[in-house]
């Protein structure tokens, strides 16, 4: 869907690349620059699944040459991903004014926790922090206990990559429709608490509030994930009063007094106790098999590698390649999944990216040929 797009890929840490690897899934001809001698991002291996399908070249970019080659890089892309704090990319000579000054058409995207212009703006943080401040922890979790969300999904991922990817295809679309580009500001902070405006309609109409096991989405016994027999979890969600009934069918308890009066919050308390020592009494697998083929809304809590071996990865969804268990691409184009691209190595496209370089600059140079 993008080929013919280049992106520049400055090394940082994970949403920086996970938003990388979106757009080479996507068919972008991404080259990342990584940074010489070890990876940005600790934990993640030389040889990243967020680096499938890019190309790669080292540079040491507080090195005059270096920096040269990622000035003639830039100005032959489409797009620029960067996730430094505000200021780094300016004091090494790659800012936005510099590079489109060289670029008019080129779109700048920026990937920041706390923004380039903010109270916190050279200020560490993590996932856990932006979505916290944002609001968008908040509702994390069961009433009580400590609110943990799926780790760097909300905040990193949700709020930050997927933001970003956003922000770049919707400059791109307005450089060619112009020719002019431009600056994207992505800030996990931001993108976190937008998210929340789906909670926000809800709150407009009374489903969401300030107290926490009041709300539609996590007070009800309808609506949380409840321990099964032997240790694994199932999760519950019925809303829809239509949904809700067949739960409780299936479970036996639609003649139950308390359990019809489905939004009476003064109960939920109660259900939920009730649910959970129904669903202790069996394991996982035996409430998955009950709720089977049902639109009760309950479905066992897998982990990836069990999502992989469930038949709903006929889809294939989840696939393995050299042994790594990882995510196809996403979302899929008139019914079809775009291809896996392999992970280079480091540093492994270098002759092929200097040579188009210095091809490019010969024909420029003499566009005749003479």
């Amino acid at each position: 869907m993008l080929t013919g797009i280049r992106i520049i890929e400055i090394e940082a840490l994970g949403p920086a690349p996970f938003a990388g690897m979106m757009l080479a899934d996507l068919g972008a001809e991404v080259i990342c620059i990584h940074r010489k001698g070890g990876t940005a991002t600790p934990g993640l291996p030389e040889h990243s699944i967020l680096d499938r399908g890019k190309k790669s070249i080292a540079l040491d970019l507080k090195d005059p040459e270096d920096v040269g080659i990622a000035h003639q890089l830039i100005a032959t892309a489409d797009g620029l991903i960067e996730g430094f704090r505000p200021g780094v990319m300016e004091r090494l000579g790659l800012g936005p004014d510099e590079m489109q000054a060289r670029n008019p058409g080129l779109v700048y995207g920026r990937m920041t926790g706390w923004g380039q212009d903010s109270p916190r703006a050279a200020r560490a943080g993590h996932d856990l922090n932006y979505i916290a401040l944002s609001g968008a922890l908040w509702p994390a979790s069961a009433p009580g206990d400590v609110p943990l969300p799926p780790a760097t999904l909300v905040g990193d991922i949700g709020g930050g990559a997927l933001y970003l990817v956003a922000g770049l295809l919707t400059g791109l679309l307005r450089a060619a429709r112009t020719g002019v580009g431009t600056v994207v500001d992505a800030a996990i902070y931001d993108g976190s608490a937008h998210m929340m405006n789906l909670l926000m309609a809800l709150r407009q109409a009374g489903g969401f509030g300030e107290t926490r096991g009041h709300n539609l989405l996590d007070g009800p016994h309808w609506s949380r994930t409840y321990l099964c027999r032997g240790g694994g979890h199932i999760a519950v969600q019925c809303l829809e009063p239509k949904f809700y009934r067949i739960f409780l069918e299936t479970l036996g308890l639609s003649e139950d007094p308390e359990f019809t009066r489905q939004f009476d919050r003064s109960l939920w308390p109660e259900l939920t106790a009730r649910l959970a020592g129904r669903f202790a009494e069996h394991s996982r697998d035996h409430w998955a098999a009950l709720f089977e083929g049902s639109d009760a809304c309950v479905t066992p809590v897998l982990s990836p590698a069990e999502a992989a071996a469930d038949p709903m990865n006929t889809r294939k969804t989840w696939i393995s390649r050299n042994g790594d268990l990882q995510a196809a691409p996403a979302p899929r184009f008139d019914g079809k999944t775009q291809p896996v691209g392999t992970r280079p190595r480091r540093d492994g496209n270098r002759t092929e990216i200097l040579a188009a370089l210095a091809a490019s600059a010969t024909h420029k140079t003499d566009p005749e040929g003479a």
